[in-house]
């Protein structure tokens, strides 16, 4: 299951977003600038993640986007579901819809892929994902000598 770029974005986001903490919020321009997004692309994909209660949303000049779920709540299916059907993609050998009544010699195998992907999504979240990176305010923690 391969994400659309849109989704790639907004996960992205929340990752920036979740790093960064909740005591002040992010703009949208300053979000698109460190993840190298286009503004206007990533402003929307943001209201889409406000829409679906992912992030919060202020504005003003203290406003921005900050986190609506803990990191620990928060699961990677939840941030793409707006963006990215999870639904096994077309038939990979035919024109034309493939599925468990009518499946194609590659149906099988595919499915289990799309699902433990599908899975995968579901089970993990941002907390799992950064649990051992460091917070964008604290110094990276360094390993062996010097």
């Amino acid at each position: 299951m391969l994400l659309s770029a849109t989704a790639e974005h907004a996960l992205r986001a929340v990752i920036l977003l979740a790093r960064h903490g909740a005591a002040t919020a992010l703009s949208a321009d300053a979000i698109a600038d460190q993840l190298g997004a286009p503004r206007n692309y990533l402003a929307k994909t943001l209201n889409a993640l406000a829409k679906a209660g992912i992030v919060h949303s202020a504005r003003g000049a203290a406003g921005g986007f900050t986190l609506a779920v803990p990191p620990e709540e928060l699961t990677l299916q939840r941030i793409i579901a707006p963006f990215d059907d999870t639904r096994i993609p077309a038939c990979l050998l035919r024109n034309h819809a493939c599925d468990s009544q009518n499946p194609c010699a590659l149906h099988p195998k595919w499915n289990a892929i799309v699902g433990y992907a599908a899975r995968k999504f579901a089970e993990t979240t941002v907390a799992d994902l950064l649990e051992d990176v460091p917070a964008m305010n604290e110094a990276p923690v360094l390993t062996g000598a010097l």
